[in-house]
């Protein structure tokens, strides 16, 4: 059985600056619900863990989500739900509001705020990065700010869609 499903045409939203989180002036927050198929897995984090490698996506962790806001200004992110369910704000304050479920896929531009607002107690998520760029923690600082408006035009595109590989809609989305 193959791990991703026939992608569908992804959600994507641009968010604005909202003065803390910078967000990503022109890569769009990517979602693709119900992208990854986990049933008949008894461990659906090694699955997913596996098809993100296979694409080239690395240093994947297993986890929930940061209950305060934060983003990374020199790397994009992976998150896939394996396990449970949990409310996420994307965008920062002026962001939106989703319920990500299992199988669910979001792929985040460097600058892209999020924040667990609340999480099933089964709920697990695997994170991964792609190839080129630096993991950073920002929390929304002034100096932080600053700084991520420099470097988050900086960070490279990746090689593939962590899902769907090389010739994914990632790749069309964000004109890889």
């Amino acid at each position: 059985m193959q791990p991703a499903r026939k992608p569908a045409e992804p959600l994507t939203f641009l968010f604005s600056d909202d003065g803390s989180v910078p967000n990503n002036p022109t890569l769009p927050l990517v979602v693709f619900p119900a992208a990854i198929d986990l049933s008949g897995t008894p461990n659906p984090e090694e699955r997913i863990e596996r098809l993100i490698a296979r694409n080239g996506w690395r240093d994947s962790w297993r986890n929930g989500i940061y209950p305060y806001v934060h983003y990374h200004s020199q790397i994009h992110e992976c998150l896939a739900v394996a396990r449970g369910r949990a409310k996420v704000r994307f965008g920062g304050s002026n962001g939106t509001e989703m319920t990500i479920v299992p199988g669910d896929v979001a792929i985040l531009p460097a600058g892209t705020g999020h924040q667990g607002l609340w999480t099933s107690p089964d709920f697990v998520l695997i994170g991964a990065y792609p190839r080129s760029g630096r993991y950073d923690l920002c929390r929304g600082s002034k100096a932080e700010h600053d700084k991520a408006l420099v470097s988050i035009p900086k960070v490279p595109l990746p090689d593939s869609d962590p899902v769907f590989g090389a010739d994914g809609p990632l790749m069309r989305l964000w004109r890889c």
